[in-house]
């Protein structure tokens, strides 16, 4: 007992030599020079090209002389002009009031469309981050128009955007138990984000659309859940995209989900608000809330036979073996959908119960939690979500990169979470997405005229979109059930109140020599890694990445090597790290 705890001290020790040599601040001056470097300049609305608006000064709190308002008709706009820019890319920063409500505005970057940027609800100026803009040398424009309107423009202002540094996600599903299935395909994910961008598109007939239009397939199909919720099912209708699942897993294609989920009971069923739009707010008098402030009531228990029965379909597609990104409850903040409408804390309630319902209960491990909303007070916790992302509706063939919002997700979870486009009605120019650091992992083309109409996504822009070396089409994914090539088991070695010993096996599992290897596993939150032996460890927050070490790098088919590490903060009993392997080529 005294070697064991005299080793525990002098590893503790070193570990903390290292980590304090690390977490040292650099000298001021190189502080202060990369203060410098990134510092923000400010340009005021009033002194811009006022365009169907009029300047002001009655709000205080104003920069400059005023600020810009009468944003009441669609032409209405501000135009900033930035002279003598050296070019690059810049974070981008709105300086503005929204008294009456949350707005959008439209943003333009020198006449170019690039999205829109939300504007919370505040009676002071406030600041928002707008994401990133790229600049050309010499004279640019920024332009802020109308959108939602009735807001006030003080300002705009940028700075350079430093290099982002490495992703830290770690490709390691939520669920311990996840199919092995569900785990490669996250791994799959996890090891080409930021290199490339998956295509998608909703619904089978987008699909055959393309294919017959572009010739090419996407390499994600956007399926719905929706007609098989009980309350559209007992009205005659029949779900049918759970075979497309399938038919499209045949394919080698990657699948993911929405459900409109048609309210349990309370749909108004009149003209405007008929049954088969009981997913939406206005179209129903179901009560989530109130649902689940009482579990013994007959609406909880409407709201479990509705996740039964998908769950049911589900089944199926795990039975197949067959994993899914699965985005339920999308758009919630929105409130447009039921699941929304009476805030965040019923909405997340909701997902925990659908999550502990569809794992535990039903023993559902083929799925990919997928988030769909930006702002942290809705976001339900990183325990239950594999991926953030958000849906993006900007106007007809504009193709910039959805950077404000991008950056909005990153920082959600500390950038510790692979970030989607699940829904788009343009699709960003893939040549931006590199250019603004904007590492989507996958979009989702709507159905219908967002895809066919030649206005939101031109005939040129799908050839460009679909043949772009960074875009990964049908033909292109690969074996993404079977990725990485390894495997890794974890066993606690031993445990105590302030840390604990870990071991970690990796096997070779496929049919080719590996000549390197990265290990990822989640921890909970408290708990670190100090240090470790035969491998090179890297530790987040919640996630911790190792890679091989040179000399056990090289493993032959069926071929085992291990490593272990010194854990700081108490590990429950009831934690069992479940680690994802990939092979690295190195």
């Amino acid at each position: 007992m005294e070697l064991r705890t005299a080793l525990r001290s002098t590893l503790a020790a070193a570990a903390a030599g290292v980590l304090a040599v690390l977490a040292a601040p650099p000298p001021a001056a190189a502080q202060d020079g990369a203060a410098d470097a990134y510092a923000a300049e400010v340009y005021e609305a009033e002194d811009g090209e006022l365009i169907g608006v009029t300047a002001a000064s009655t709000a205080p709190g104003f920069s400059g002389t005023g600020y810009v308002e009468g944003f009441d008709t669609a032409d209405d706009r501000v135009v900033v002009t930035i002279p003598d820019s050296p070019g690059g890319l810049y974070d981008l920063t709105v300086h503005y009031r929204a008294p009456y409500g949350q707005k959008n505005a439209v943003l333009q970057l020198n006449g170019a469309g690039m999205g829109e940027v939300t504007l919370p609800e505040t009676t002071e100026f406030s600041t928002v981050a707008a994401g990133k803009v790229l600049l050309e040398e010499g004279a640019n424009t920024i332009t802020v128009q109308n959108g939602w309107g009735w807001y006030e423009i003080d300002a705009l202002s940028i700075a350079p955007v430093p290099p982002r540094p490495p992703h830290q996600t770690t490709g390691v599903p939520v669920n311990p138990q996840a199919t092995p299935e569900a785990r490669s395909l996250l791994s799959y994910l996890n090891d080409h984000y930021g290199e490339v961008i998956l295509s998608g598109q909703q619904d089978v007939s987008g699909i055959t659309w393309l294919e017959e239009n572009v010739g090419r397939a996407p390499a994600v199909a956007g399926l719905d859940m929706m007609d098989y919720s009980p309350s559209r099912v007992e009205r005659g209708t029949v779900g049918t995209d759970v075979d497309n699942a399938l038919a499209w897993d045949e394919r080698g294609g990657i699948v993911t989900f929405a459900w409109h989920w048609n309210a349990p009971t309370g749909l108004i069923d009149e003209p405007g608000k008929e049954w088969w739009r009981g997913f939406y707010t206005d179209a129903t008098t179901f009560d989530l809330a109130a649902a689940l402030a009482d579990p013994e009531s007959e609406e909880y228990a409407l709201l479990l036979r509705d996740i039964d029965a998908i769950a049911a379909e589900l089944s199926r597609l795990q039975d197949a073996g067959v994993p899914v990104l699965w985005r339920p409850l999308h758009e919630a903040e929105g409130g447009w959908f039921w699941w929304g409408a009476k805030g965040p804390g019923p909405a997340k309630e909701l997902y925990r119960l659908m999550y502990e319902r569809m794992t535990e209960h039903h023993g559902l491990h083929n799925l990919i939690w997928v988030w769909n909303s930006v702002s942290p007070e809705w976001y339900p916790g990183d325990d239950v979500v594999d991926i953030v992302s958000a849906d993006s509706y900007p106007p007809a063939g504009d193709y910039g990169p959805v950077s404000a919002t991008y950056e909005k997700l990153v920082d959600l979870t500390g950038d510790t979470k692979i970030v989607a486009l699940t829904e788009n009605a343009s699709i960003p120019d893939p040549d931006l997405l590199e250019s603004y650091q904007a590492h989507w992992s996958w979009f989702v083309t709507w159905s219908g005229n967002f895809l066919t109409d030649g206005n939101t996504n031109s005939r040129a822009h799908l050839e460009h979109v679909y043949n772009h070396e960074r875009v990964i089409t049908l033909d292109e994914l690969g074996d993404f059930k079977n990725h990485g090539g390894c495997a890794a088991t974890h066993r606690v070695a031993d445990r105590w109140g302030t840390g604990h010993l870990g071991n970690v096996t990796v096997t070779n599992t496929g049919d080719e020599p590996l000549s390197g290897w990265r290990v990822a596993w989640n921890l909970p939150a408290g708990v670190t890694v100090s240090s470790a032996w035969n491998a090179t460890l890297t530790a987040g927050e919640t996630g911790v990445r190792a890679t091989s070490a040179a000399w056990n790098g090289q493993l032959a088919p069926g071929g085992v090597t291990t490593f272990g590490y010194l854990g700081r903060g108490a590990l429950p009993s009831s934690v069992v790290p479940a680690p994802s392997c990939a092979a690295t080529g190195s």
